[in-house]
């Protein structure tokens, strides 16, 4: 969803339907809640400063509808923009009118600011609105003024129309005749542009009373669904101009930061290094404040104020890598970059929730990106919301992208040892190898001894095995290189000491070749474009039974290739030492993040025959005495 539509309330539109008429049923009445009337009109100065008037009307067809409309935001920055809530009220299915009293206006502090001093001026404006039911409206009427633009003599807006029927929607932008407007429309329907006394108004139109659900692993809707992209700029080198200016700091070259870099790099062998040495200061050192880029004007805090503060947005953390990055003489270049789901972007530049929202930064000595706010991803990698997306070079203007796949390696081995009463002790051993070894190492460095508790609880919960087990781990202050993790405890009823048992053909705990055949199996079928992650797994059990107990019966083995996949099962028996060894290998290769409908059929019988034998039984009966 667009930052407009998921963080500034629907305004207030002109009552053009009577209100008896809301009463009756309508196509959309299935849906939690519906916009019945929405008008947006955006009047743009020559500076890029910018007035807004906002006409929304709402309707709540189901209980859950309530809850989606009965509490409006509007999204502002304190410090250039202010807000007017005009006129807001509802009115109950008995066309009732309830006003909107000004102690149910009231300012909160956007959560994602985390309390963070110099971000303390991102604000939402919350309405509440009284006598909210099932059939009624809400209807609110916003002014916001923003006196400094986004981006100096620009404009640029992004909307996705949400998961919810529209049945009227209008965009009007009113621009100086001098400053084009260039779009990219999907879904909005643009009306002539009309121009009149040096200015030209510009109309988009939208509809849509039927909304298709979101699949399970559906990349994000923007990618594929409506969305409508507007910018004064007519391409991407001249936006990547405009950031390269306003980032300019003559603070970057500080003493202090350069000290810094020096000290942190000076028993570094090589530049590579010392990027990483730097990489890993910065990630471990300056807190996240999740703000995306674009919603305030795009502007990095100084260098040196970042680096007392300790906190900052992506755009201090790419400033502040690139002055420390700077001062050991290794080239860096800020790249900007839509994170999240969407993988690709508008043909006309922007910022927006599908369009350019967050920057990271790239090593041409290197020929590799690095994103500083990721402080779980090792030096090398990439966070997956970043990984396989169109980015565009500040410094050069140009559009790259970043790499489609990055390693992944799971190894585990599991023991299992069955006591004659069916109870059993176990062993699990499991090593992360590439992008997720360090994701796994942070998850643990920052838990708790009662939330590792938890989480030994969680594996063997999510595996269907109750029992009880103690987690230990390779080191975990280190800042690269695989991380294993061991699990030792008891398991309840592995095999019932009478009649007959069908026990899972385990070789993994949760998190394994089960795991992800699951999720690549989450929808029937697929119509959307999904995510599809690749990466080699490596898996070994063996279960030892007692003498009182026999095997009657053990799966088969199973070898398959297909266009994405290379899997491998053996299952061994020796009935000398009752023992059961089990073996599965997958190697799944997409070779991209994104999959399409067409590669999801074409992959479903293999990965159906995965499914079956991750599932596979080993019947096991009581001896005869």
């Amino acid at each position: 969803m667009s930052r407009f539509f998921r963080q500034i309330p629907y305004a207030l539109a002109s009552c053009l339907v009577a209100l008896g008429a809301w009463a009756a049923p309508a196509p959309d009445a299935d849906e939690p809640s519906t916009v019945v009337s929405d008008v947006h009109e955006f009047v743009v100065a020559d500076d890029g400063s910018v007035s807004e008037d906002d006409r929304t009307v709402l309707r709540a067809n189901t209980a859950a509808g309530v809850d989606e409309i009965a509490q409006r935001y509007v999204w502002y920055d304190r410090s250039v923009s202010k807000v007017d809530i005009v006129e807001a009220y509802s009115v109950d299915a008995n066309g009732a009118r309830h006003d909107v009293s000004s102690d149910q206006i009231r300012d909160i502090q956007e959560p994602r600011s985390a309390g963070a001093p110099t971000f303390q001026d991102a604000k939402l404006r919350a309405v509440i609105f009284p006598a909210v039911g099932v059939g009624s409206t809400v209807h609110l009427h916003s002014r916001k003024s923003q006196a400094s633009p986004v981006i100096p003599g620009q404009f640029g807006y992004y909307v996705e129309p949400g998961q919810r029927p529209v049945l009227d929607q209008q965009l009007v932008f009113d621009l100086p005749a001098a400053k084009p407007l260039y779009a990219d429309t999907r879904g909005y329907v643009a009306r002539a542009p009309v121009t009149a006394n040096g200015r030209t108004r510009y109309v988009f139109d939208y509809r849509r009373e039927q909304i298709a659900r979101i699949e399970s692993g559906s990349v994000g809707y923007a990618q594929y669904g409506d969305r409508l992209m507007v910018s004064t700029f007519p391409d991407y080198a001249s936006f990547a101009a405009s950031y390269r200016a306003s980032a300019a700091d003559a603070s970057a070259s500080d003493p202090a930061v350069r000290a810094l870099a020096q000290t942190l790099t000076a028993n570094d062998a090589d530049a590579r290094a010392k990027a990483r040495t730097l990489y890993d200061w910065v990630r471990r050192n300056i807190r996240y404040v999740a703000m995306f880029i674009g919603q305030s004007p795009a502007v990095p805090h100084r260098v040196t104020d970042v680096l007392a503060n300790r906190y900052g947005d992506c755009k201090d953390h790419v400033a502040l890598y690139g002055a420390l990055l700077d001062a050991v003489g290794i080239r860096n270049e800020p790249a900007l970059i839509g994170l999240g789901s969407v993988y690709s972007l508008p043909s006309v530049p922007g910022y927006g929730a599908g369009a350019i929202n967050h920057i990271i930064t790239y090593l041409p000595d290197f020929a590799m990106f690095a994103d500083s706010t990721a402080s779980s991803v090792e030096f090398g990698f990439l966070p997956l919301a970043d990984m396989d997306r169109p980015t565009l070079l500040v410094d050069s203007g140009a559009l790259s992208r970043t790499p489609a796949t990055q390693p992944l390696s799971r190894t585990a081995r599991l023991q299992i040892d069955v006591a004659p009463q069916g109870e059993a002790t176990f062993a699990y051993w499991v090593q992360d190898a590439g992008w997720s070894a360090e994701l796994e190492r942070m998850n643990l460095r920052l838990a708790s001894a009662q939330r590792r508790d938890q989480i030994a609880a969680d594996r063997l919960r999510f595996t269907n095995l109750r029992g009880a087990g103690a987690l230990t781990t390779t080191d975990v202050d280190a800042t690269s290189g695989p991380f294993a993790t061991t699990l030792r405890g008891t398991l309840d009823d592995v095999v019932w000491p009478t009649g007959t048992t069908a026990l899972p053909a385990l070789t993994s705990l949760s998190g394994g070749i089960a795991t992800q055949t699951r999720n690549w199996l989450a929808e029937r079928s697929r119509t959307q474009p999904y995510l599809c992650v690749g990466g080699a797994y490596d898996e070994v059990s063996q279960i030892v039974l007692p003498k009182t107990m026999r095997v009657a019966e053990v799966p088969d083995d199973l070898e398959l290739t297909s266009g994405f996949f290379r899997y491998r099962s053996r299952y061994v028996f020796d009935p000398a030492s009752n023992v059961i060894q089990v073996s599965r290998t997958l190697d799944a290769r997409f070779g991209k993040q994104v999959c399409s409908p067409d590669d999801f059929e074409a992959s479903l019988p293999a990965l159906r025959k995965i499914e079956r034998d991750t599932q596979a039984q080993i019947i096991v009966k009581v001896s005869a005495q």
